[in-house]
């Protein structure tokens, strides 16, 4: 490129600006809106007009030729276990195992161990009736209950594979995802301690926030104060959601069919039959994170390419082979054994996959954004600039990731977008597998803090809890910028030490 550094840079932040004021302020779809900018800044950058597609659908193609199979297997794992009932079957056991004083603190980690196979807005809605139970019988508030089961899917979310956002960085920085699983966690369990049990007890103290009235008026007699005690599911759970939209959450070992009718009325009909137990259930979600962890010990470990073991071990432990195997193993246990016929497991996967269609589109788009952005010569220009300032990489890659949250809602665009933008300084910085992936988490934190009104997130939050607009700021925003900047807290001090 021959235009001036400054140029660019200028070319480059009238872009973002341009890109934000299109999905923030004239509310223009996100996906939409990046292939527009990426095209416009590619122009004015001087990139040759018979370039700009190829580069475009480069940046398209490598991004979702690594997150696409991931996330619709990870989403397919998701919908069997809600489906089945399996999300239900870890909460009970929670239940019985912590006691209801320690409710919140069951629902926390029931959030976390949910959270890795799901998206944050699936495990809300599966989950929400555990909430509404709890908040039922203990009588302390619906922040009390919600607010630790949702920080816990929030930050699992944020920084673990296989959420779109973290595989999407491992891809686009060629980091370890296995790596990226153990720093994560070590990351996001003082994260969710700090933020999602200490603050939420703090706030739910000092505003309460009564179960909501729809959930109140559809509650079934199963949860009224001492009908059954909490953590032994009912036959069948219908609730209503929010402002009339209906949702189910079978219980375990039942199939429901739930028709919703209104604010205040559903109609459930089960079908009994065989149920998977807990160690049953917690396995099929452990098993591909397992084999993921496999690949990448036995790569250090073993560390001979023609080895064997290692060989096989590298394939099941590759995160498409890992979720593939977690998938055929669910329709197995979770369905076949359970009675499902082909054509109803057909049925389970398609819905499953339905939802995600945008999703992984818009973190396709976020690819060409950053492919743009590099093949313009902009990725050179920052990282020159970005190096003077003196700052670690890992705290600029939080930084960038923090404002774009903010801008423009979005954690999963968030974490594609500051990727794309510091690919080169990481690729100059020729770091170490460990630091690669800190940096991963680092961006997945800044993504995770600060959730406001443009993220949907802060929206499924406040409506499936009934919380105010003012009070889900007061709350659930701050929750999410304590967990966000905790986070990123332990992984700066763990890059001081690997």
């Amino acid at each position: 490129m021959t235009s001036s550094p400054g140029y660019l840079l200028a070319v480059a932040g009238v872009g973002i600006a341009a890109l934000l004021i299109l999905i923030i302020r004239i509310r223009l779809d996100p996906f939409v809106s990046l292939l527009l900018v990426s095209a416009v800044v590619a122009i004015a950058a001087g990139i040759p007009l018979t370039e700009i597609v190829p580069d475009m659908e480069s940046g398209m193609g490598k991004v979702l030729a690594h997150v696409a199979p991931i996330v619709g297997l990870g989403t397919m794992l998701g919908k069997m276990l809600e489906v089945s009932g399996g999300a239900r079957k870890i909460a009970d056991r929670l239940f019985r195992l912590f006691g209801e004083h320690r409710a919140p603190l069951a629902l926390g980690l029931t959030g976390l161990g949910f959270g890795i196979p799901v998206f944050f807005d699936v495990g809300i809605i599966v989950l929400a009736p555990v909430v509404y139970a709890a908040a039922k019988r203990g009588g302390k508030g619906m922040l009390y209950y919600a607010l630790p089961l949702a920080a816990g899917l929030a930050i699992v979310h944020g920084l673990l594979p296989p959420h779109p956002g973290p595989v999407a960085a491992a891809g686009l920085l060629n980091a370890s995802m296995g790596l990226i699983i153990v720093f994560g966690l070590i990351c996001a369990v003082p994260a969710w301690i700090l933020g999602g049990l200490l603050y939420s007890k703090w706030i739910a103290k000092r505003i309460y926030v009564p179960i909501p009235d729809y959930v109140e008026e559809s509650f079934h007699d199963e949860y009224a104060e001492g009908a059954r005690p909490l953590g032994e599911a009912p036959a069948t759970v219908g609730e209503t959601g929010p402002a009339g939209e209906g949702s189910s959450v079978p219980s375990s070992g039942t199939t429901a069919a739930v028709t919703a009718r209104g604010p205040d009325r559903t109609t459930a009909t089960a079908e009994t039959r065989p149920e998977a137990g807990f160690g049953t259930v917690l396995g099929i979600i452990l098993l591909p994170i397992v084999l993921i962890l496999l690949q990448t010990f036995s790569g250090i470990v073993i560390d001979d390419p023609d080895n064997i073991l290692q060989q096989v071990l590298s394939f099941v432990g590759a995160p498409l082979t890992a979720l593939l195997i977690a998938v055929l193993v669910s329709f197995y246990v979770l369905g076949v054994r359970r009675g499902w016929s082909a054509r109803h497991l057909v049925t389970v996967a398609e819905s499953a996959l339905k939802p995600v269609g945008m999703i992984l589109l818009v973190v396709g788009a976020g690819g060409v954004f950053g492919s743009v952005l590099v093949a313009s010569g902009v990725g050179d220009v920052l990282s020159s600039s970005l190096t003077s300032t003196g700052l670690p990489l890992i705290v600029l890659a939080f930084v960038i990731a923090l404002a774009l949250r903010i801008a423009q809602g979005s954690a999963t665009v968030a974490i594609v977008a500051t990727s794309g933008i510091i690919a080169t300084l990481v690729e100059q910085a020729h770091l170490s597998p460990a630091h690669l992936a800190l940096i991963c988490v680092a961006m997945g934190a800044g993504a995770t803090s600060t959730s406001h009104v443009n993220d949907a997130g802060y929206w499924l939050v406040s409506r499936y809890f009934g919380i105010s607009e003012k009070d889900t700021l007061k709350s659930w925003t701050v929750l999410e910028t304590i967990m966000g900047f905790t986070a990123f807290g332990v992984a700066a001090l763990l890059s001081l030490i690997v």
